[in-house]
């Protein structure tokens, strides 16, 4: 994060969660590069980042939206209005009707599902995809962000696929992926390859999924242009991912400021955010969010554990150090807080949600959405 960044944000209303319309852009541009080198569509993961007051900007540049189910695919519909494909685990009979209308693609988690949905997706002359399980797990210590886990209810392996009617059926799709560089997609080719290949050669499009990390700085861009020219030339398919993060990667702040300091064995700071509320993959995966102008515990001057408002025992962000002492009033900044954040919040305490501001390139910073008290109530009865 640049200091003259900081300082633009350094008077807004906090909490509120800013996305820096620069670093989308710059996000894009290798998303963009991406596509047109290798040929294939990139599709934004709205589970991931769903602010769609930027999907104008974002349908410059990549193919379209990948959803989860119908609120998600109607967002993509209504608001990108290109490519939009879905995958469910399972579709309602209430629901289905209506996310066929709005998607071109249609995946399918099961024989089950699929034989039941076919001729519905099929008069609608839209396509349709099976997710395939490969048994190929590529990470470590996420258990619960892993599809090839064991007993995963994710995807049909090889055993189970063999038993399915395959007619109608266009393309599969794999999602095996967390934040991972290009060589685990390798892999998982292999066994992609290896088990469903030889069914490849009769579908017209295979989808890779998300997980790519592939605006990260030391992602291998090189190695995913192979992957995706091996797959087109040998199969002769269409080839997708469907990456959320890369789109929104270190593109969103959080910015927050202290209530109070209290102390316990050591200084903690008591913020108007909450990990539980506003950011909770930091107590879900768990990790410590990068913050700027700090340190680790001990690194600086000033040590102080961040806590938040909530009466959560466990509401706690990390242990930081700072140059100087904080103060009731300071600001501080969380980064990469546009991805998983915005998406997942809630209001557990009757925490206020954060607004949404928009950090143009100009260097305005525009509040574009404010929460009140009745999005609160309203989500109760």
């Amino acid at each position: 994060m640049e200091k003259s960044v900081y300082e633009k944000l350094s008077g807004v209303k906090t909490p509120v969660y800013v996305i820096d319309e620069k670093r989308i852009k710059e996000n894009l541009e290798i998303l963009k590069s991406v596509e047109e080198q290798s040929g294939a569509k990139i599709l934004l993961a709205q589970k991931a980042f769903s602010a769609f007051y930027v999907y104008p900007l974002i349908k410059e540049y990549i193919s379209g939206t990948a959803c989860s189910g119908l609120y998600e695919a109607r967002l993509g519909y209504e608001c990108m209005g290109r490519e939009n494909h879905v995958f469910s685990a399972a579709y309602r009979d209430d629901e289905i009707d209506e996310i066929i209308s709005y998607c071109g693609h249609i995946i399918f988690n099961s024989g089950c599902q699929l034989e039941r949905f076919r001729d519905k997706v099929l008069k609608a002359g839209k396509k349709i995809g099976l997710r395939i399980n490969p048994e190929c797990s590529t990470q470590e210590g996420h258990e619960i962000y892993d599809p090839c886990s064991p007993k995963s209810r994710l995807g049909i392996t090889l055993k189970a696929f063999e038993k399915i009617d395959l007619a109608g059926v266009s393309g599969l799709h794999f999602h095996t992926l967390c934040e991972q560089n290009s060589d685990d997609l390798a892999k998982t080719l292999d066994a992609v390859e290896e088990k469903f290949g030889k069914y490849l050669y009769d579908m017209e499009w295979i989808n890779f999924g998300g997980g790519h990390h592939i605006t990260r700085s030391d992602y291998d861009i090189p190695l995913l242009l192979d992957c995706i020219k091996r797959i087109r030339e040998k199969y002769n398919v269409e080839v997708f991912l469907e990456p959320g993060e890369a789109v929104a990667l270190n593109a969103g702040y959080l910015v927050t400021s202290v209530l109070d300091i209290t102390e316990n064995d050591m200084p903690i700071a008591i913020l108007d955010t909450s990990a539980a509320c506003h950011m909770p993959d930091v107590l879900e995966m768990p990790y410590r969010p990068p913050l700027y102008l700090s340190g680790e515990k001990g690194e600086k001057a000033f040590s102080y554990r961040l806590g938040s408002q909530t009466c959560l025992a466990g509401d706690v962000i990390g242990e930081y150090s700072f140059d100087n002492a904080l103060s009731v009033g300071d600001k501080l900044c969380f980064e990469d807080m546009a991805i998983y954040s915005i998406v997942k919040n809630n209001t557990f305490n009757g925490m206020p949600l954060p607004d949404i501001a928009i950090l143009h390139e100009n260097g305005e910073c525009e509040v574009i959405k404010r929460f009140g008290y009745n999005d609160f109530k309203e989500r109760l009865s």
